[in-house]
């Protein structure tokens, strides 16, 4: 399935050719009708001589209402740049025609339209003047349609045209992303809510589990359209209508995206190849305040360039863009960034949340060059240096087909450039280098509390700014190169040991002996101060279960077996037959089961516990 989609001038017929070719008005609003001008975008469908169907998307040509071009221009995969026959190249048609180049639009046809206002020798002239304005463009090479919407002059040979232009258009990939950027949001009565947008880089199915970003609403699709006739699953490529259900309407709107669950994130920040168009009159400066424009979101933000201090007409800079609230793009896609009167420039965007970059830094702007312009397996390894990837979403990351994926991934494997662990993808670099700052951060931490016969994984995490799917992939290595030991539930240093002063042992031995004395109900009062008490659990000679109850470990076992026993007979055990079975009061009893609970042992089910283990 393919998308054609409108482009020009006001008042040049984009709507009306629209009309003659598929018999559907593309105008829905009152607004439209009654001022015979387009405000938002429209749509349609047409079955070409060929047989193949493709969707129509119809976008406004007046300069006020640009940005909602740009939001029907993302994703068309032949642009229709029509272009009154009366009048000629206009403002809007050049930026159009700009906008077109920077989102990459792979293929477009020139139409010449309301030919039958004008001579013959006049529409020569016309062309003239067109051949001039496509110069340098996509369009340069276009073919040139002359076309009547009124007499239908030209209308068969615009469908063989476009069937020609399409024959050579490579189709939309699965990328096993799916992603449905919103352009329209409402409420069927007695269905619930429903979406549009252009479906790419995967599938939809009815009944899938779905997410709404930026904002993480989840729904499920209830049932899916493609030109008004129902089906079951959608391919990339689709002007589709979802049916959502599990979401209010009033929470979705334009900009939005719909994917599959984990998919996309928001993002606040991106780098960008940028080019200037040349109808730019004012260079774009370094901290400029824009608006970004990507498929059909819009966000408020500045750009920072990277490479120069401002941006003339048809220059190309590197640039950061940080945006004021946040949208759900992913590297690979096309942006527009727009000042307050003009489109200024646009590329493709290499990165997602980048972190801030030095300006005029030469290895930043080499290592962005690789993002953009690299091999894939350069562009994988780039990325893995900065962090893991899952496996499966390499093809996406990169923007290729799966299987190309896994070629990559051999090629980086074959020269021992990088390691798979539980289905992630590790630099070797990146690995050495995480593995040492997890090694400092506990060899830190022990040094500063030296009481402490581990380092608790989660500070060690933490300090070391790994992120949890990667931690334990680093644990594991540094404990393989005898770097790191696990005790219990935390880290240490190989042969770390904690010798307690005098003092402190026999401060430690009293504790010991007045908690093992009191048995089921140990002293609660004059505690260990914490590190001390840390030192004692740690070490396996106490079993802290939180709300300053301490036990002795025989006792503790004790007890846990008991309560199990007790489960495994009657199979449901209350607080106070807790408190009776061990001749204890409520608080300990409490204390006790909701560690229990904790450690999963029991759950609680209303005023009783069940067995989980044990």
């Amino acid at each position: 399935m393919y998308v054609v989609g409108t482009a020009g001038h006001v008042d040049h017929g984009k709507s009306t050719l629209v009309r003659a070719l598929t018999g559907i008005d593309p105008d829905r609003l009152r607004e439209e009708k009654e001022r015979g001008l387009t405000i938002d975008l429209g749509f349609a469908w047409l079955t070409l001589p060929s047989g193949r169907e493709v969707s129509i998307v119809d976008v406004p040509g007046h300069e006020r209402f640009i940005k909602n071009m740009l939001a029907g221009a993302g994703g068309v995969d032949l642009a229709l740049l029509v272009v009154a026959a009366d009048e000629g190249p206009m403002p809007q048609t050049r930026e159009h025609l700009a906008i077109l180049d920077l989102l990459d639009v792979p293929a477009g046809i020139v139409v010449l339209s309301k030919c039958d206002l004008v001579e013959a020798d006049y529409l020569d002239l016309v062309e003239a003047d067109l051949d001039d304005a496509l110069r340098g463009s996509r369009f340069a090479k276009a073919p040139i349609v002359r076309t009547s919407a009124s007499d239908g002059t030209g209308l068969a040979d615009l469908c063989r045209a476009i069937d020609a232009a399409l024959d050579v258009t490579p189709a939309k990939r699965d990328l096993g992303r799916p992603r449905l950027p919103i352009d329209r949001a409402f409420t069927v009565q007695g269905f619930g809510v429903v979406v549009t947008g252009t479906l790419v880089d995967g599938a939809l199915e009815v009944g899938q589990e779905v997410e709404l970003q930026p904002g993480r609403l989840k729904a499920r699709i209830r049932g899916l359209q493609r030109h008004k006739t129902k089906v079951g699953r959608l391919e990339p490529g689709t002007r589709a209508a979802v049916n959502l259900s599990g979401i209010r309407a009033e929470d979705v709107s334009r900009g939005m995206v719909l994917a599959a669950p984990g998919v996309l994130k928001g993002v606040h920040a991106i780098d960008v190849k940028l080019r200037a168009t040349e109808l730019l009159s004012h260079p774009l400066t370094h901290d400029a305040g824009i608006t970004l424009l990507s498929a059909t979101s819009e966000a408020e933000g500045k750009v920072r360039l990277l490479d120069r201090d401002a941006l003339l007409p048809g220059e190309e800079a590197w640039a950061q863009v940080v945006m004021d609230q946040d949208v759900a793009v992913v590297r690979g896609d096309r942006c527009i960034v727009r000042t307050t009167n003009e489109t200024a420039g646009g590329g493709v965007i290499v990165a997602v949340n980048p972190r801030r970059h030095r300006r005029n830094h030469a290895p930043t702007l080499d290592a962005l060059d690789r993002l953009l312009g690299g091999s894939p397996a350069e562009r994988l390894l780039d990325l893995l240096l900065t962090h893991p990837v899952n496996s499966s979403d390499v093809a996406a990351l990169l923007g290729i087909e799966p299987v190309q994926a896994s070629g990559v991934v051999a090629e980086l494997n074959a020269v021992g450039s990088l390691e798979e662990n539980a289905g992630r993808l590790f630099a070797r670099v990146w690995l050495d280098s995480g593995v040492g700052r997890v090694v400092e951060a506990t060899a830190e931490f022990l040094l500063s509390n030296p009481l402490r016969t581990v380092a608790p994984r989660e500070h060690v995490r933490s300090a070391a700014s790994v992120e949890q799917a990667s931690f334990d992939a680093l644990v594991e290595r540094a404990v393989a190169a005898e770097k790191l030991e696990v005790r219990g539930a935390g880290l240490a240093t190989p042969g770390h040991s904690v010798v307690l002063p005098t003092k402190l042992k026999g401060q430690v031995d009293a504790f010991l002996a007045a908690i093992r004395t009191g048995g089921y109900s140990p002293p609660t009062e004059g505690p260990l101060p914490p590190p001390l008490l840390a030192y004692v659990v740690e070490s396996r000679l106490a079993v802290d279960t939180g709300a300053g109850v301490v036990y002795d470990p025989a006792v503790y076992e004790a007890m846990v077996e008991a309560i199990a026993a007790q489960l495994r007979t009657n199979g449901t055990i209350t607080l106070a037959e807790v408190r009776d079975l061990f001749g204890t009061s409520r608080k300990y009893a409490q204390a006790f089961l909701e560690h229990l609970d904790n450690v999963k042992v029991t759950r609680r089910v209303g005023d009783q516990r069940v067995l989980l283990r044990g």
